[in-house]
C-alpha cells in the first residue's frame, strides 16, 4: 500500500511562494479591470456629450466647447458612479473564473439600470427638441456606455483566458477520489491542448487501497487529513472525482472542506443531469458541477451589511435610555459586571467576543462550561426577565455595528460546544459560511438549546436559512422575532 507522501519544507515554501505570485497577478488583473471600466466611462461620457451638443443640438463642431465646465465635471464623476454601480451588483470578482457570455448579459443589464439613473437625474431636465429628442438622448446613452464596457471588458477577459490557457494562472486543486473515473477526469483536463486554470498539486484517496493514478499524481492523504492538506497545500479548488458506489460519501466530504471561499467542484452522475444540476461554462470543459460558495448576489450582500449599519446604529440611539435602566437593574440585582462577555466563533470560525447583559450570578461556571435551562439557579432574578424578552442579547448590536454579527444569521457557539457538535453533525461546519446573528430562523423556531442534542436539532433550522439566503427571509426572521419579544413566548 502506497503512504502518503509528506510537504516537506522545500516543497511548502515553493507552494506558498506559487501561490502568492498567481495571487497578485489575480489581483492586478482585477485592479486593470476596474480602471479598464472606469476609462470605458469616461470615453462613453465624452462621445454622449458630443452626440447632444452636435448632433441633438445641431451646434456646429468646435473645440471650445470640450472647456465647458459640466463636461469635466461628467469626465470625473460619471466614471465613478459606474465603477460603484458595477461594485454594488457584483461585478469586480475574480476576472479568470467569469464568463465571457454570462458577463456580457449582465452588462447589459447594468447599463440599462445606470443609464435610467443618470437619465433621471442628468438628463432629463436638459436641453432636448421634443419626445423624440429625450429618447434619443437614453438610447444614445444606454448603446454608447454598453459598447465602450463591452469592448474594454472582453479585451480584459479575452486577455485573460489567453493566460489560463497558456498556464500562466491557475489554481491549486486537489482531487479527491483514486479509481477510473479520478483517472479519466485527470487525463481529460490535462491532455487538452489549452489549460483550464487546474494546477493539480495532488489527490486524496477515499479508499484505503493502490490505484492508477498514483502514477501521475502524488497521494497527499486520506479522506480524514482532508481539512490539514487543503490548508498545508494552500488548496483553492477541489474536485470529487469518486466512483457512483461512493457518492453516500460526498456530504461528509464536503462538511471536512475548510470554511473558506474555495470552490468544489464534482463529477455528476446521469440523475444530475437529466435534474438539470450541472450547468456548462465552458463548452469544451470537463462536464462538473459546481458548488457555489457564493450565498447570495453581491448586491444583496451589501445592502445586508448596510441595513446592518443602519438598523444596529439606529437601536444603539434610541435603545440607550433603556440600556441605562437596564444596567441599573442588573447592577442591582447581583455583584458583578453589568456586561458579560464570551469568545464565540464567528465567520469562518474566527473567534470574537459576544456582549450581552449578564444574566447569571458571577463565577455561573466554576464546574466548566454548561448550558443553561428553564430552572437553571444560575440565572439571576432580573436575568430571568432579561432572557424571556431577550434584552440581553441587545448590547450585540455593537458586535452587528463593528461587522461581528450580523441582525440575522446562526447563533454563534463557543468552541467547547462546537468540538461536540461537530462530531456527531458534522454538517454544522455549514453555519460558519455566514456571519453569527442576534437572531436566527432557528431561535424563531426552537430557541434556547440546553444541550448538545438540541444544538443539533436547531442546526436544521439555521442550515435552511444558511442554503436559502435573501434578504425577503432576513425580513421575515426580523418580524417574527419582533412577534415573540412582544408576546414574550421566547424559549
Amino acid at each position: 500500500m502506497s503512504s502518503a507522501i509528506p510537504l516537506t519544507k522545500s516543497t511548502a515554501l515553493a507552494l506558498a511562494q506559487d501561490s502568492a505570485e498567481r495571487k497578485k497577478d489575480k489581483r492586478i488583473g482585477l485592479v486593470r479591470y476596474i480602471v479598464a471600466d472606469y476609462l470605458a466611462a469616461m470615453l462613453a461620457w465624452a462621445l454622449f456629450f458630443s452626440f447632444r451638443k452636435f448632433k441633438l443640438q445641431d451646434i456646429p463642431f468646435e473645440w471650445s466647447y470640450f472647456q465647458d465646465p459640466n463636461f469635466f465635471m461628467g469626465i470625473a464623476m460619471v466614471p465613478v458612479f459606474w465603477v460603484l454601480l458595477h461594485l454594488f451588483f457584483g461585478t469586480y470578482t475574480d476576472i479568470y473564473r467569469k464568463s465571457r457570455l454570462a458577463e456580457l448579459g449582465k452588462t447589459f443589464l447594468t447599463t440599462l439600470i445606470g443609464a435610467s439613473i443618470l437619465f433621471f437625474t442628468l438628463i432629463l431636465d436638459d436641453w432636448v427638441t421634443g419626445l423624440h429628442g429625450y429618447f434619443y438622448s437614453f438610447f444614445a446613452l444606454f448603446s454608447i456606455q454598453f459598447i465602450c464596457d463591452t469592448i474594454f471588458r472582453m479585451y480584459m477577459l479575452t486577455k485573460a483566458n489567453r493566460q489560463i490557457e497558456s498556464g500562466e494562472v491557475g489554481y491549486n486543486t486537489l482531487l479527491i477520489g483514486g479509481n477510473k473515473k479520478a483517472l479519466k477526469l485527470y487525463r481529460e483536463i490535462t491532455e487538452r491542448e489549452r489549460a483550464l486554470g487546474y494546477k493539480f498539486v495532488g489527490f486524496i484517496n477515499v479508499k484505503d487501497k493502490k490505484n492508477k493514478l498514483e502514477s501521475y499524481l502524488p497521494r497527499l492523504g486520506d479522506k480524514a487529513s482532508l481539512r490539514k492538506v487543503v490548508k498545508q497545500y494552500q488548496v483553492e479548488e477541489v474536485i470529487v472525482a469518486i466512483e457512483t458506489s461512493e457518492h453516500h460519501l460526498i456530504n461528509d466530504i464536503i462538511n471536512m472542506i475548510p470554511d473558506q471561499e474555495i470552490v468544489i467542484k464534482i463529477i455528476p452522475d446521469m440523475y444530475d443531469i437529466l435534474s438539470g444540476s450541472v450547468k456548462m461554462n465552458h463548452v469544451l470543459g470537463a462536464v462538473l458541477i459546481e458548488i457555489k460558495s457564493q450565498l447570495m448576489p453581491k448586491w444583496e450582500v451589501i445592502m445586508k451589511r448596510a441595513f446592518d449599519l443602519l438598523v444596529s446604529g439606529v437601536c444603539l440611539v434610541v435603545l440607550s435610555p433603556l440600556y441605562l435602566f437596564l444596567m441599573f437593574q442588573v447592577r442591582r440585582s447581583s455583584k458583578g459586571p453589568i456586561f458579560y462577555k464570551q469568545e464565540r466563533m464567528g465567520l469562518h470560525g474566527k473567534p470574537f467576543h459576544i456582549i450581552k447583559f449578564r444574566s447569571m450570578y458571577v463565577n455561573a461556571e466554576e464546574a466548566g462550561p454548561a448550558l443553561s435551562s428553564d430552572h437553571d439557579p444560575r440565572i439571576t432574578p432580573i436575568g430571568r426577565i432579561l432572557r424571556k424578552y431577550r434584552l440581553d442579547e441587545t448590547p450585540q448590536f455593537w458586535n452587528v455595528f463593528k461587522g461581528e454579527m450580523s441582525l440575522v444569521g446562526p447563533r454563534p457557539e463557543r468552541r467547547f460546544f462546537y468540538d461536540q457538535i461537530v462530531v456527531k453533525a458534522p454538517a454544522y461546519r455549514h453555519l460558519h459560511k455566514v456571519k453569527p446573528g442576534i437572531t436566527s430562523w432557528g431561535m424563531i423556531k426552537f430557541g434556547y438549546a440546553e444541550n448538545v442534542d438540541q444544538m443539533i436539532e436547531r442546526m436544521k433550522y439555521d442550515i435552511l436559512y444558511v442554503e436559502n439566503m435573501s434578504l425577503t427571509i432576513d425580513l421575515k426572521i426580523m418580524i417574527y422575532t419582533v412577534l415573540i419579544l412582544v408576546k414574550g413566548s421566547g424559549k
